[in-house]
């Protein structure tokens, strides 16, 4: 029996449209593979690096550009940083997208020795920024094996399970239970003693998951991210629910009363243990800018928050508060394997039969 095939899956926006062209619209869009295949993506807003056989390759919209001699990437809107056997650097967007040319805008050398890496944005002695200063000192006791960068904050998965946050605070991303900031890694004491697995950041929310398979989220809720009540998205489906009623009946708008307003929930500070569809339990999970992406241990895709450019898979552009399976993964016979969100798109690796 032939082993299952991979190939790469994409929902939401594409490098077309952020050129200002016509796009293919919000998918599902297959990333072409060429002879070597696809192993890793890593999404930008405008562009995505990916890695085949033969090295890394950066793709946005009409260009293809080659870039040996690199293992990994971590993009932004300014700037690509890359990491090597010997070396990190970091390269203006400008650059990267016409080959490397010039000088990069930051390097460091790296060790090198019989031990593989741990995966960007983590190097040794601290972590690495696709934009200034692209490096960050970590606390010499803090031993991390994975580490996620939300716009404004920082994630890490300790050698323990444990989870540790800092940077910016105000949509309360960091899991602490307050609004603050935080300058050095701390804690995150509501999850001590539930060793976890994976951990994930997005704009501004955050998602782990435990050995278990239990997937907890907090910070911003204002798309629904968080698979927890959004008032936001409740009101608009109110005006859509108003608007199809037509002229037959016209009602004045009611403010909701505040005992209404608390069963929503904008901003979650403490981490939340989410309850999917059957109690499924979790393998991976990823967060984009305002939406959320799991793969479930059997295979399925499930997905929520901000959905206008069609980013949650489920054939329109509406937002969703509650954890949707992605049905075309289904319909197809697919089964996922690893999810990579971007700002506003989903990539799937998926297992065809």
């Amino acid at each position: 029996m032939a082993a299952p095939r991979r190939a790469w899956v994409v929902f939401g926006f594409s490098t077309e449209e952020a050129a200002g062209e016509a796009g293919p619209g919000p998918g599902p869009r297959r990333l072409e593979a060429g002879p070597e295949g696809l192993r890793r993506v890593w999404p930008a807003w405008s562009y995505v690096v990916v890695e085949t056989g033969a090295g890394l390759e950066l793709r946005s919209a009409g260009l293809r550009q080659r870039l040996p001699g690199w293992a990994e990437a971590l993009p932004s809107e300014s700037h690509l940083l890359l990491r090597g056997v010997a070396a990190a650097q970091a390269w203006p967007r400008a650059a990267a997208l016409q080959g490397l040319r010039g000088d990069p805008a930051w390097s460091r050398a790296l060790p090198t020795g019989p031990h593989r890496p741990p995966p960007l944005p983590l190097l040794p002695g601290g972590f690495a920024l696709p934009r200034p200063p692209f490096f960050t000192a970590l606390p010499a006791g803090l031993r991390a094996r994975a580490l996620a960068l939300g716009h404004e904050h920082a994630l890490a998965l300790g050698a323990g399970g444990e989870i540790y946050g800092w940077g910016g605070g105000r949509h309360g991303q960091l899991g602490h239970g307050t609004l603050e900031s935080e300058l050095q890694p701390r804690l995150v004491e509501a999850l001590a003693g539930v060793p976890m697995q994976a951990v994930a950041a997005g704009g501004w929310h955050s998602a782990s998951v435990s050995e278990a398979g239990d997937l907890y989220m907090w910070g911003w809720n204002e798309s629904g991210q968080l698979a927890l009540p959004s008032k936001t998205l409740a009101e608009e489906r109110a005006r859509d629910e108003d608007a199809g009623a037509g002229d037959a009946e016209l009602t004045p708008c009611r403010e909701q009363p505040a005992a209404e307003d608390a069963a929503f929930i904008s901003i979650q500070a403490f981490p939340a243990l989410l309850d999917l569809p059957q109690d499924l339990e979790v393998s991976k999970v990823s967060c984009g800018s305002r939406h959320t992406a799991v793969v479930t241990r059997g295979g399925e895709l499930y997905t929520w928050g901000w959905g206008k450019y069609g980013q949650l898979g489920h054939g329109d552009n509406a937002s969703s508060d509650q954890p949707r399976r992605v049905q075309y993964l289904v319909s197809e016979g697919l089964q996922a394997e690893e999810v990579v969100c971007g700002p506003w798109t989903t990539y799937i690796c998926v297992l065809e039969p």
